[in-house]
């Protein structure tokens, strides 16, 4: 039987998403973030990296500041949270579960009002067999909710041909996680472990005089050092522990490189300095922008691009867009440099420069396009250029 309707609110008569914030249903939170240093560093760089980037709706070049879908995504997601949070826990689902995702509540003329994000532990993708579309299983403390995909934000890992949800990269990392907790707790269990020994003594000690040096060597032990009196026949020797610093470093190296693989980030990310070929910061950070956040952020924008604008309005050239140009703007003398070319050229405006670097705009002719004096088109009559009225009529030898 198809499944009809979908959510377009906060409360109905089938449904009741008010409460659904920060939920964990059975009381239990099987995170590893919480007890994962090398997880929660790699999970905590990019959701925090993308939630901070700008996100604007365009048109056409153009920023659109009045626009229902906009003001809810951007300012105003939900009465608990701003749009940090919302896209900080989305990505941080993602990385943790291999999906986010996030209701939308519409309203009666089904504009977006409200973003949600749920458990991805209780959402599940699935086909309906009736019209071959898209719908979401969210299992709630009294109910299950059908929800169609049009009405679902869903950002996620990668899939294959037979499946809908992203794969955990936790999964992928089950075999390094347990190997990287043993080592843990190997290295600390023979760290807490007391100092052991061998006493040897000669085989014509007699019984009160062995007590009397076994009682010696407990007091020595329990004083924790102090004066042993070591007699003729006896010897004593401190038993080795089987721990090695070493092993816990190379260890812990291997488990960065895994996890920086199977993120997709490069290891230095991850105060790893081994293996780094990179000839200054600006050329990493262009490699982690390019082959990490790029396809992250392409995600969402289409999710949102989709679900949040109608047809109409894409063909009309709205858009949303994630800014990654501040990732790689460089240091001070590369931007200098960046900046001066592109206004010598007319590729921006003072303006413009201005505003990148978050000084207010002056308007008049910093508001216009300007060009090197020594610069001119390649169509333009030579005697129109500057000392071109001299051109050809320079004396013969």
């Amino acid at each position: 039987m198809a499944v009809k309707g979908a959510v377009t609110g906060w409360k109905g008569l089938n449904y009741d998403f008010s409460n659904w914030f920060g939920r964990t249903f059975w009381g239990v939170d099987n995170s590893k973030l919480a007890t994962n240093e090398t997880i929660f560093s790699v999970i905590s760089r990019l959701s925090n990296t993308l939630s901070a980037l700008p996100i604007k709706l365009h048109q056409n070049y153009d920023v659109i500041m009045d626009h229902q879908a906009a003001d809810v995504l951007i300012n105003d997601p939900n009465p608990n949270m701003s749009s940090f949070d919302l896209l900080n826990k989305l990505e941080v689902a993602r990385n943790e579960n291999g999906n986010g995702y996030a209701v939308i509540i519409r309203n009666i003329r089904m504009q977006p009002e409200a973003l949600i994000p749920l458990d991805s532990s209780y959402v599940t993708p699935f086909i309906n067999l009736d019209d071959e579309s898209l719908w979401y299983k969210v299992i709630s403390a009294t109910k299950t909710h059908y929800v169609h995909n049009m009405n679902m934000i869903h950002v996620k890992h990668i899939t294959g041909t037979s499946r809908w949800a992203g794969i955990s990269p936790l999964d992928v990392l089950k075999n390094t996680l347990e190997y990287d907790k043993a080592v843990q707790e190997f290295s600390l269990s023979e760290m807490k472990k007391k100092e052991s020994f061998i006493l040897e003594y000669a085989a014509n000690v007699d019984e009160e005089k062995r007590k009397l040096i076994i009682a010696d060597f407990k007091r020595f032990y329990a004083e924790n050092g102090g004066i042993l009196f070591k007699e003729p026949g006896v010897d004593v020797k401190e038993i080795e522990k089987k721990y090695f610093a070493s092993d816990t470093l190379a260890s812990e190296r291997i488990t960065r490189s895994r996890v920086a693989n199977v993120f997709n980030v490069p290891v230095s990310f991850l105060n790893d300095t081994e293996g780094g070929s990179f000839g200054s910061n600006e050329q990493q950070m262009i490699q982690f922008v390019n082959m990490t956040l790029l396809p992250i952020v392409r995600q969402y924008e289409h999710e949102f691009n989709r679900k949040l604008l109608t047809r109409a309005e894409r063909l009309k050239g709205f858009y949303f867009k994630f800014n990654l140009g501040g990732l790689l703007r460089g240091d001070t003398a590369a931007r200098t440099q960046f900046y001066q070319a592109m206004l010598r050229s007319g590729g921006m405006k003072p303006d413009e420069v201005r505003r990148l670097e978050d000084l207010p705009p002056l308007g008049g002719k910093a508001n216009e396009l300007w060009i090197s004096g020594d610069l001119y088109p390649i169509e333009l009559d030579p005697t129109l250029r500057k000392g071109g009225e001299k051109s050809g009529k320079e004396p013969k030898e």
